[in-house]
């Protein structure tokens, strides 16, 4: 058996199991606190790692880490959400605390091979895994095999500057479709002076609040925007793209044109790949994607064809992640077969 590690932003998994795409025999679920860092993570490796190991004969350990890795050595590069990742030989320090043979991937590329060996691009030669959650990313299956596994960074399609899409230099797809992009998105739209009259119309009660009260009902997508508004329960940080999906859904016009918006430099994105690896599926996981097929996979489809190389049309599919939460488990479980 082996020990498959997901070291997340917000989460660390740990599952032992064939490397087949079954269930694992054991997981364990951990949350992450990011003040404890790179070294707080650790000790929880450690400590959760080593119990599973008395209980099961595991013969090698697959690592998919939450940011850019040296393959080849195992050493990690940096974390954008966990501070004391920098430079950190992962490989080797698993190698001497765990006492078994190690290989270190980025977890979009471990998931990328799992959704090719086990998931939803079983039996296609080329995948493309994309993941749209807290961010966005990417990896690429070639004849089984992950591609370019061995550099820093290949497949990011998140940091794809999105075309003629771009409003400011400093857009990325990922800052456009991720779920903190789509989000910001929708804060973007309440200005101050928004804010202000809505907070104060909440409680209306005097003739100057009722007159202000029909002010705003005229301003332009008062009414989706007052939606949002309530949704959040009056407070733009606890914002979600769940809840816009959930608005758009329910007829909130601006709502639809905020996810419309994000699936088009996706759509944009992931239409370039095809174009360029004549990918035979695209797999996409990640908390956007469980917004759904009308909200999320349907205008993606669209946005994709319009934008993709004509001829290339029919020759490729898009379809959501098979092994959802557990799917960097099962990409750390496959790598650690050649540890």
């Amino acid at each position: 058996m082996y020990l498959g590690i997901e070291i997340g932003g917000t989460k660390l998994q740990l599952g032992v199991g064939l490397a087949d795409g079954t269930s694992p025999a054991a997981l364990k679920r951990c949350e992450v606190d990011p003040l404890h860092g790179a070294a707080g993570i650790l000790e929880e490796i450690e400590r959760q790692a080593s119990a599973l190991l008395q209980k099961f004969d595991v013969q090698g350990i697959g690592i998919g880490f939450g940011g850019p890795v040296d393959a080849q050595t195992g050493v990690t590069l940096k974390s954008h959400q966990i501070a004391g990742w920098e430079n950190v030989g992962l490989k080797a320090w698993c190698e001497r605390i765990l006492e078994r043979p190690t290989r270190v991937g980025n977890d979009c590329d471990v998931a990328a091979l799992a959704e090719a060996q086990f998931g939803a691009g079983r039996g296609a030669r080329t995948v493309f895994y994309v993941t749209v959650g807290t961010g966005v990313g990417g990896g690429l299956v070639i004849d089984g095999e992950l591609h370019g596994a061995e550099r820093p960074a290949v497949a990011e399609i998140g940091h794809l500057r999105p075309g003629l899409q771009c409003d400011r230099d400093d857009q990325t797809v990922e800052s456009l479709a991720s779920g903190w992009g789509i989000a910001a998105a929708a804060r973007e739209r309440f200005t101050d002076e928004i804010i202000h009259s809505l907070d104060r119309l909440r409680d209306a009660e005097t003739e100057q609040e009722r007159r202000e009260r029909l002010e705003f009902a005229q301003m332009e997508n008062a009414e989706y925007l007052s939606d949002l508004w309530q949704r959040c329960g009056y407070d733009l940080t606890s914002l979600t793209a769940k809840d816009i999906a959930q608005a758009a859904e329910a007829g909130n016009a601006t709502a639809r044109e905020i996810l419309d918006h994000a699936t088009e430099a996706l759509g944009w994105a992931i239409a370039q790949v095809i174009t360029i690896t004549a990918a035979d599926v695209v797999v996409i996981g990640g908390g956007v994607a469980q917004l759904g097929e009308p909200m999320f996979f349907a205008p993606l489809r669209k946005q994709v064809a319009r934008y993709g190389f004509a001829p290339l049309q029919g020759h490729y599919r898009i379809e959501p992640a098979a092994l959802e939460e557990l799917v960097v488990v099962h990409g750390a479980l496959a790598i650690a077969v050649e540890a």
